[in-house]
């Protein structure tokens, strides 16, 4: 059954403010910890792994966001 969009509001006000701060501190820790074990990596295969974990996160949440941004499509229409 797919989301209404109320739902999919709900939810991503939810993961834009909960879960995406989380994920960040866990990959930045993830991060640090591989620097720990093996050293630092260069800066441009550090900067490509950021970019990498930055865009990861969205891909399976693309649905909730389509259109959220959008008036409500289930709202009644204004007649004026």
């Amino acid at each position: 059954m797919p989301l209404s969009y109320k739902a999919r509001r709900r939810w991503s006000l939810l993961i834009l403010l909960v879960a995406l701060p989380a994920y960040i501190v866990v990959t930045i820790t993830v991060v640090n910890m591989l620097e720990g074990m093996f050293g630092r990596p260069p800066i441009v295969l550090e900067f490509i792994i950021y970019v990498l974990l930055g865009i990861i996160w969205a891909l399976p949440l693309k649905k909730i966001f389509l259109g959220v941004g959008q008036s409500d499509p289930d709202a009644p229409e204004d007649p004026h």
